[in-house]
């Protein structure tokens, strides 16, 4: 250091005085963001951990089976988001890749007699392969042609699925075994409960992880402005056909926990209404966060089991309270950027000290 000062470079003065400066403490990594961070990760583990004690303390199958049903729209949620939230693409047809992996391992299972963890790894190389053939001829279109086009894939899955004897036709797949892990056979809901838990804390983790990455930033950059990032060089077809792909992953991977954790599958489970459940949940959570899209499953499923008391009106109100979130919160209730405390806290500040008397 020394004989670079003696040499006379400008960069000296600039670089090295602010490092020899700093507190020693951030250069060792505890200094207020590694602090940050870490209580960050200890909340989330704290999170977990808590979500693991639900079926205790809930005492109740009915509410166990609720909160399961949560689970698996968050993570039908989390893989939505690849296409909708990270690059931009409206996808009503996402249901066709859960029905691909449930009905993939319900058949494995039922004719086959395979372990149900064996038939994982086809139903994700048949969802690729469905993402793929439907993904390079029609990724090229954009807004509602897509829309279109992707609704029309997820109505041929369920047709297809409804009509083949493979399949059961109408009555479905039923009597599919239960999940073995290491000689434990999961035969309840709390059970189911705690596979799912997992598979979201995972899904979460891979979600993080992508969105910071390369490969996130790309496909951020194709949903800001598709000729820009196509201008700046980036493979705009291929990349989307990534995040199909990627959707079609966590999809399925979702559909084959399913079927052994309902023993039972039909067409009427994987149709448009539950694509479009998706759908609400990304959006009303907010379009491109992580944290929105379980805080969105969460308000999906749980809004209508709240309103039950209403009867036949349940699902009115439950309109009416999505219309008002989305009016009122059209970035959604928990959008990329963060709720915003402290924005929302400075506001009313504000507010109180402008309506103060002077």
């Amino acid at each position: 250091m020394s004989s670079l000062a003696e040499g006379g470079s400008g960069e000296e003065d600039l670089v090295f005085p602010v490092a020899a400066d700093a507190p020693r403490a951030s250069r060792v990594g505890f200094g207020p963001l590694r602090l940050s961070q870490l209580a960050r990760a200890s909340g989330l583990v704290g999170l977990v951990v808590l979500a693991g004690f639900v079926p205790s303390l809930a005492q109740s199958n009915y509410l166990t089976s609720i909160a399961l049903q949560i689970e698996i729209l968050m993570c039908l949620a989390l893989g939505l988001n690849f296409v909708v939230g990270y690059a931009g693409m409206l996808d009503l047809g996402f249901a066709a890749f859960f029905a691909i992996g449930a009905y993939t391992t319900g058949m494995l299972a039922v004719h086959a007699h395979w372990p149900i963890l064996a038939t994982l790894p086809p139903a994700v190389v048949i969802a690729l392969i469905g993402a793929v053939f439907v993904g390079v001829p029609t990724l090229r279109l954009r807004s509602d042609y897509l829309a279109v086009v992707t609704l029309g894939f997820g109505e041929i899955i369920q047709t297809v699925v409804n009509n083949l004897n493979q399949t059961g036709g109408p009555e479905g797949i039923y009597g599919i075994p239960p999940l073995s892990l290491g000689g434990w056979t999961l035969t309840t809901t709390s059970s189911y409960y705690e596979i799912f838990l997992f598979l979201v804390v995972v899904f979460v983790a891979v979600s993080a992880r992508i969105r910071h990455s390369r490969l996130g930033r790309a496909w951020l950059a194709i949903r800001e402005d598709e000729d820009t990032a196509q201008a700046m060089g980036i493979k705009v077809r291929r990349y989307k056909l990534y995040a199909y792909m990627a959707g079609s992953v966590f999809g399925s991977l979702t559909g084959s926990l399913y079927a052994p954790a309902f023993i039972a599958i039909a067409p009427p489970s994987f149709g448009f209404t539950e694509s479009l459940l998706v759908v609400m949940a990304v959006s009303i959570g907010g379009i491109g966060s992580i944290w929105g899209a379980l805080l969105g499953a969460g308000v999906v499923i749980a809004f209508p089991e709240v309103f039950r008391q209403f009867a036949q009106a349940r699902l009115l109100v439950f309109g009416i309270a999505l219309v008002l979130v989305m009016v009122l919160r059209p970035q959604g209730v928990w959008p990329e950027n963060g709720i915003g405390w402290r924005r929302l806290a400075a506001r009313w500040l504000n507010r109180d000290a402008q309506s103060a008397p002077r």
